[in-house]
């Protein structure tokens, strides 16, 4: 059964009969925001389009954004709107806690590669600014290639939050949009970079999702059957949340509340008006693979994917085993998750077929960023080019300013499993795109972090070529004096690491709590030093929730709270103080 697509452009029809539109375009003027026009005239006009070191791009086009009304001055240095004023914080010492504004995260000086002069308060110089997304994990909860039923052995394979992760990073898409320019420094900002997992199941729908989100249109987080839901959170089974059942199921048993409208309300259709700066797109291993972890294989995963039966249960004990072998990498095919369905085909449940879940290929991912419909306020391709689509390629550099280069790079690894490598094509490409770079310095982003590039899989479409891992990529930034920075996600947690001569910022997801964004600054100290602020920002959603509130922000807010109180998830995902707001020192290259 075909299904229209569910993300059309802002002046056309949201092809679901019966579902309320949600407006959601911020009053950005009326409450003061910038859309830093200014900005986005000097990245579009420099980078060319995301072009790689080997070429150019079209010329970004200039839309949306740039017609806006021209910006008031930024006030800086300011706190409002990001976690140096408020923080949503819990409360209450019961199973299930409610969220309200709490203070902020201070900031912490870190000089571990450079001494701290003082002065350079009053001599600083703005070079760039940006901001970092990171796991987004658009989820199509109704999808049947989900493993929600290993629920039991890994807090991952499911989260009671997850039917509203659209309408969660609408929430985030309309803070950005409301910053005042960088928060130190006033300066524009000059983009987004998100570093992958922008989708959870490597489908087409969330793809769509995604980059209407981001450049702006209607999003209808729905598939399947338009008038019935037919995930884990409507199956009656207690060992998920069951919203809109008096079912005392595994969760409500912890505090989560009853919501009548739950369902409907989070799949309805909403509006975002886009980002207004121009963004930059890196990809992760759930952006590529099946689960974030099965190599795409012979077509199997379209089949289960776009098919009408999903499995939600295993008999008790049955899923343990089979996610530690996942875990250790040892089903990098999928061989052992197939076998798994084909045994408890009892188990499965019909569903409404929909083509639109079908797996996305490396050249449909590509592509469809290079869409015009998808441009938004540029640049064309979001990074990518026409050249990557020749040479079937997934990494890029830009300029981010005329001082910065920006670094993209393809860590998935095609040959299976969730962590990450990079092959040695890729990597001599980095090597010469870092001896070549015309600009002073130089920010690298990708999906994984050092930590978790360790799986050396041959990619099968290059059985014979390297692989390179997370130590001999930080040997080779650590050894090019121009990279000031390597930022990325994967692990879902704050973390600021120092390295030889520079520094690796890791931000938390906004699937998980805390859901945090990160504002990045490099400034100029005049001393011999430069500095690197680090921003965290929360969405737009208030801290405090009212459960029955259905509204857009209402639901935005609840995803926060439900996030927090997802049994087993994580609590060490902030990171500390020292991963958070904070001045990183470094000597000038």
């Amino acid at each position: 059964m075909s299904r229209t697509r569910s993300v059309v452009r802002p002046d056309q029809d949201p092809g679901r009969s019966g579902a309320p539109a949600v407006p959601r375009r911020a009053l950005l003027a009326a409450a003061g925001a910038v859309s830093l026009s200014a900005g986005i005239t000097v990245a579009l006009g420099r980078s060319a389009g995301g072009a790689s070191a080997s070429s150019a791009a079209p010329p970004a086009p200039a839309v949306r954004a740039l017609s806006r009304p021209a910006p008031a001055a930024p006030l800086a240095p300011y706190t409002r709107g990001t976690t140096l004023a408020a923080v949503s914080t819990p409360s209450g010492h019961g199973p299930y806690r409610r969220l309200g504004e709490g203070p902020g995260w201070r900031r912490v000086l870190r000089a571990d590669l450079a001494g701290a002069r003082p002065g350079r308060e009053a001599r600083r110089r703005a070079v760039a600014a940006f901001v970092q997304f990171t796991d987004l994990h658009l989820v199509d909860v109704q999808h049947p290639l989900r493993y929600e039923y290993l629920r039991a052995a890994t807090a991952s394979a499911w989260r009671p939050q997850e039917a509203l992760s659209v309408v969660g990073a609408l929430s985030l898409v309309e803070r950005v949009n409301a910053l005042r320019g960088a928060p130190v420094t006033g300066s524009p900002l000059h983009c987004v970079m998100t570093t992958g997992d922008n989708t959870d199941n490597n489908s087409r729908v969330e793809l769509d999702w995604f980059l209407g989100l981001m450049s702006g249109g209607r999003v209808t987080p729905d598939t399947g059957d338009p008038g019935h839901f037919e995930g884990v959170q409507g199956s009656g089974l207690p060992l998920y949340w069951q919203p809109e059942s008096g079912l005392r199921d595994a969760d409500k048993g912890l505090g989560f509340p009853r919501i009548d409208g739950y369902l409907g309300a989070a799949t309805r259709t909403l509006t975002s008006p886009g980002l207004n700066l121009p963004w930059y797109s890196t990809v992760g291993n759930h952006d590529f693979l099946p689960g974030g972890c099965w190599a795409p294989g012979d077509g199997w995963a379209t089949e289960i994917a776009t098919g009408g039966r999903k499995l939600m249960e295993l008999p008790a004990g049955r899923g343990g085993a089979f996610w530690k072998q996942v875990m250790k990498g040892e089903d990098p095919k999928g061989d052992l998750f197939r076998e798994l369905l084909r045994t408890e085909a009892r188990h499965l449940r019909p569903v409404t077929p929909d083509e639109r879940r079908a797996p996305v290929t490396p050249e449909e991912y590509v592509r469809a960023h290079l869409d015009p419909a998808r441009t938004g306020p540029g640049p064309h391709g979001h990074g990518y080019t026409e050249e990557n689509l020749d040479r079937q390629t997934r990494y890029y550099s830009f300029a981010l300013t005329d001082e910065v280069l920006g670094v993209s790079l393809d860590t998935t690894d095609f040959g299976g499993h969730y962590e990450g490598s990079l092959g040695q094509r890729q990597f001599e490409w980095l090597e010469s795109t870092l001896r070549k770079a015309a600009q002073p310095y130089v920010i690298v982003f990708s999906h994984h972090t050092s930590k978790t590039m360790r799986n050396p899989r041959p990619d099968p479409a290059r059985p014979g070529e390297r692989r390179r891992d997370g130590a001999q990529l930080l040997d080779l930034l650590e050894r090019s004096p121009k990279v000031l920075a390597w930022v990325n996600g994967h692990s879902h947690k704050n973390a600021v690491t120092a390295h030889r001569g520079l520094w690796e910022i890791s931000t938390a997801s906004h699937v998980d709590f805390p859901q945090l964004a990160r504002v990045v600054e490099l400034v100029d100290n005049k001393d011999g030093t430069l500095s690197l602020f680090t921003t965290l920002v929360e969405s737009a959603a208030p801290s405090r929730t009212d459960v029955h509130d259905l509204s857009t922000p209402g639901l935005a807010a609840l995803y926060r709270e439900l996030a927090l109180n997802a049994p087993g998830a994580r609590t060490t995902l902030g990171g500390a103080d020292t991963d958070r707001n904070t001045e990183l020192l470094i000597q000038k290259p």
